[in-house]
């Protein structure tokens, strides 16, 4: 991924409803849901859920599949797995990095080693 894609998408999810969108969305895995079912379980009216499925779906970050009389939205997994390993790409220096849930469970503040 290039640096102008990976700005694009992170732009993309840098609001709070594209945001909770997308992690729907990735739950929902890749059945993806109807537009229907994304404003009702995130309490976004249809005219605002438009425009940020839109954005969304110019950042490649999701699909729509019309299926009948409703489109169905699903996450871009590919394009997220690349999003995130642009984001990790030159990660601790070239060596595997150590997930911070387990780091914090070693080496609580205060503790002695």
């Amino acid at each position: 991924m290039e640096s102008k894609s990976a700005v694009q998408a992170l732009a993309a999810l840098a609001q709070d409803s594209r945001l909770a969108v997308y992690r729907l969305l990735v739950e929902a895995g890749p059945e993806g849901l109807p537009a229907t079912a994304i404003a009702e379980r995130l309490g976004i009216p249809a005219n605002t859920l438009s425009f940020h499925l839109k954005t969304l779906s110019q950042a490649d970050l999701l699909s729509a599949q019309p299926q009948g009389r409703f489109i169905y939205y699903s996450a871009n997994f590919a394009r997220m797995n690349a999003l995130v390993a642009f984001l990790t790409d030159n990660c601790c220096g070239g060596r595997p990095c150590t997930p911070a849930a387990l780091v914090s469970r070693r080496q609580k503040p205060g503790a002695s080693a």
